[in-house]
């Protein structure tokens, strides 16, 4: 026993991912008896958290066919697993309060090493990382691939060459980068000049040493990408051969801005797509809308109000509403034609109130965009619509594995979110659903990202990001 290595299991690792004991490969794990208490308390919880803890009492079960836990179980990786029980109450004082139960964890903890143990004490929150450290316990967060924030998937490069390339179909030094440099599929290259950045092209790979040169779409609507990175975004978000984005970077850059325009753009002018979906968390791992105030649709409008606030400005400042009396006209006159019918499709009963919400109102009303909860779309099947899921910095990499399973036949999932800016005590910027579902995906045909880092709000909120 003497130096030998035991990993002791936090309670939220389990509920992080319930597989987390199966993760030592050849290691004693240890899991406190506290830990199962704190399982029992949440396997009701209708959220991911909640069917994670199952899942993990589940396979606690299953191992009881192969001996008592509490001896210790051998586990398929070579490895063993044990429940452990605390008799050092009185015995080893630790400066905290021992009614609460992450305490009582690690005196669990304190107790092996004293027993002898080489403890690492594996745990999602940080503060019980901090206590463990403070009692001379080796402490390190879960993490099965760790993404620094200086060396995650972007989903573009950038290439400086003499300017006169950039005037041929396929600059030269671009022939030569994919034997030099491992690009991905839909990758982005950002070709500038040597002496002139404002001077660029922009080029997407397509494998086999090919390259899309990428321009900027056009919509009926006065609005393009202000800056290289939207460009990207939405060649990516127009593409009907990439059914799966992800689009991240901090606040301001136009995440939820350019996915909610490229889908009006799908759904009413190209009719690809039946409707748009939108979905966000309500808070930290999802929890249920019952928890707010009001009705289903006050729950709703409360919920959706940066949604609103995009859909509002691109109405505006793209003239849409134009567009909108073109489609109704066009709707009525193809509906007489057919029935006889003059009624009207956008124009009715068209209400608009000092809130300008107003369109998205009647694009809910006539079913080309819905607002659905998180919770509520486990188990569904969701076919040809344009699907965008924002704020995912906040879900787990198995809730996004839920959201992403739910895509059906011709539909298309849009990921938005900002990993610097996340909410969930147990999510950090190498664990969040968002980048970990980036990097697994990155080099998939089906799939593209863009990290967008200028931010195009104001010139007040860029220097907001800067100094506070």
């Amino acid at each position: 026993m003497m130096n030998q290595k035991l990993y002791i299991l936090d309670t939220n690792v389990l509920m992080h991912d319930p597989h987390a004991m199966f993760a030592f490969e050849g290691a004693h794990v240890g899991i406190p008896a506290t830990v199962l208490e704190e399982l029992d308390e949440f396997k009701k919880d209708t959220t991911d958290r909640g069917r994670n803890t199952r899942e993990a009492i589940r396979q606690l079960d299953a191992l009881r066919a192969r001996g008592s836990l509490g001896v210790g179980v051998k586990l398929d990786n070579g490895g063993t697993l044990k429940v452990l029980f605390s008799h050092a109450a009185e015995t080893i004082a630790l400066p905290f309060k021992m009614h609460i139960e992450d305490n009582r964890i690690l005196l669990t903890a304190v107790e092996h090493k004293s027993s002898g143990w080489d403890v690492v004490f594996i745990s999602k929150d940080l503060n019980a990382r901090v206590k463990a450290d403070t009692l001379g316990l080796r402490a390190e967060d879960y993490v099965k691939e760790h993404i620094s924030q200086d060396n995650f998937y972007r989903g573009w490069i950038k290439l400086a060459v003499p300017a006169v390339q950039l005037k041929q179909e396929i600059p030269e030094d671009l022939k030569h980068l994919s034997k030099e440099y491992q690009l991905t599929y839909n990758e982005f290259v950002h070709v500038e000049s040597q002496h002139n950045p404002h001077n660029y092209r922009i080029f997407c790979y397509k494998g086999d040493n090919r390259f899309e040169p990428v321009i900027d779409p056009l919509f009926k609507w006065s609005l393009k990408a202000r800056n290289p990175q939207q460009l990207m975004a939405l060649h990516l978000l127009l593409d009907d051969t990439i059914p799966f984005v992800t689009l991240f970077g901090p606040a301001g850059t136009g995440k939820t801005f350019l996915a909610l325009l490229a889908g009006l753009h799908k759904v009413l002018v190209e009719d690809i797509y039946r409707k748009i979906l939108i979905s966000r968390p309500i808070v930290p791992l999802g929890k249920d809308i019952g928890y707010l105030p009001g009705t289903l649709e006050e729950k709703l409008q409360s919920w959706m109000l940066p949604i609103y606030d995009n859909i509002d400005f691109i109405v505006h400042a793209g003239q849409s509403g134009e567009h909108l009396a073109q489609v109704d006209d066009e709707y009525a006159d193809k509906h007489r034609r057919q029935n006889g019918n003059k009624k009207k499709f956008f124009k009715q009963d068209r209400h608009v109130d000092g809130t300008g919400l107003g369109p998205l109102q009647d694009l809910v009303r006539h079913d080309k965009l819905s607002l659905e909860a998180i919770t509520y779309m486990r188990g569904r099947s969701i076919p040809y619509q344009y699907i965008l899921i924002d704020e995912v910095q906040n879900l787990t990499p198995h809730e996004v594995k839920t959201l992403v399973s739910r895509v059906g036949e011709g539909s298309k999932i849009i990921l938005a979110g900002d990993p610097y800016q996340i909410d969930s005590p147990y999510l950090d910027f190498s664990s969040n659903g968002l980048v970990v579902t980036s990097e697994k995906f990155k080099n998939q045909k089906l799939f593209g990202s863009v990290y967008l880092q200028m931010s195009e709000r104001s010139d007040l909120s860029r220097l907001a990001g800067d100094l506070l």
